[in-house]
């Protein structure tokens, strides 16, 4: 190959390197408690899929992370944030789900237990596959040699202690019927992954069902946080993203109800007017479009026996 070729394939490579750099920025929210936090958009070839918020807690045993992010190299990038925060190691990683958004980056935590609930490590394991597949799709070279790494330790809820902090974690179902919430009752942050949406539009491929969701929220909420991560959209301190989340769940519901009432098509449906009050709230139409595939035959399916 001739030199200069050599040093322009060599410039590509670096250009494409730069150009596909997460750029996490943790961010402290409590003490020892740091966030990453991720767009409120759609997963594409800008952003590389880092639509999530995850996050780390720094322990005197070492270091605790919530989620690790949509790809190998997300992973490999939280590592080097986490490493600028603390020289502790990363000791334990907890998975809230097993939505890509929050999994793909197990790889770079292989060194440690990467723990979940058990339904989280079956459906990642039926799912995971094609989960990735579809990921590679959407943001292309940002996956690139990312592979799906199984939970190694399964947790129950319950108090576990780390260090000088005791988490509080919660087996619930709303989002995906295997969701884990993770309360740090020293810091009183509350990691409530996908089953809380702040200003973005919730997502329902694997939910069992809006009510028990809704019972889920009732759950957290009166749990004694003093702050609230999201799996998506920015950190509160007060109780707006439990007030939201419960107004939009209704509202999906009551459409999903009265639509399969009228007999209304899916293409009906998904027309829908969304209330002005969910204005803020980012791809509410794509969400209700998905919604509404994944959730509508039951609806139907629950008006059959009246007619």
């Amino acid at each position: 190959m001739r030199p200069w070729l050599s040093l322009l394939l060599l410039a590509l490579a670096a250009q494409v390197a730069a150009a596909q750099d997460y750029h996490l920025q943790p961010r402290q929210i409590a003490a020892d408690t740091w966030l990453l936090e991720g767009s409120r958009d759609n997963f594409d070839k800008t952003n590389g899929g880092n639509i999530v918020n995850t996050g780390f807690i720094v322990t005197t045993a070492g270091v605790v992370v919530i989620d690790t992010g949509p790809s190998k190299h997300y992973g490999e990038a939280m590592r080097q944030a986490i490493t600028s925060v603390t020289q502790q190691p990363v000791v334990l990683v907890l998975l809230t789900h097993h939505h890509p958004d929050h999994v793909l980056g197990n790889q770079a935590f292989t060194d440690v237990p990467i723990a979940a609930l058990d339904g989280t490590k079956k459906l990642l394991a039926e799912q995971g596959n094609a989960m990735a597949e579809n990921m590679y799709r959407l943001v292309g070279d940002w996956m690139r040699g990312t592979e799906v790494v199984l939970p190694t330790q399964t947790v129950t809820e319950g108090a576990r202690q780390i260090g000088n902090h005791r988490l509080r974690l919660l087996a619930l179902s709303g989002h995906t019927g295997a969701d884990l919430a993770v309360l740090d009752e020293n810091s009183g942050v509350l990691f409530a992954g996908d089953l809380v949406f702040y200003q973005r539009a919730l997502t329902t491929p694997n939910s069992p069902g809006l009510d028990v969701w809704l019972k889920d929220l009732d759950t957290l909420q009166a749990l004694p946080w003093k702050q609230i991560v999201p799996g998506h959209g920015p950190v509160a301190s007060d109780a707006q993203p439990f007030a939201q989340m419960r107004d939009y769940l209704g509202w999906l519901d009551g459409l999903l109800r009265d639509s399969a009432a009228r007999g209304d098509d899916m293409n009906e449906v998904i027309r829908a007017p969304i209330p002005a009050r969910f204005d803020g709230v980012n791809l509410s139409r794509y969400e209700l479009v998905r919604s509404v595939s994944h959730l509508y035959p039951r609806y139907e399916q629950k008006i059959l026996p009246q007619l």
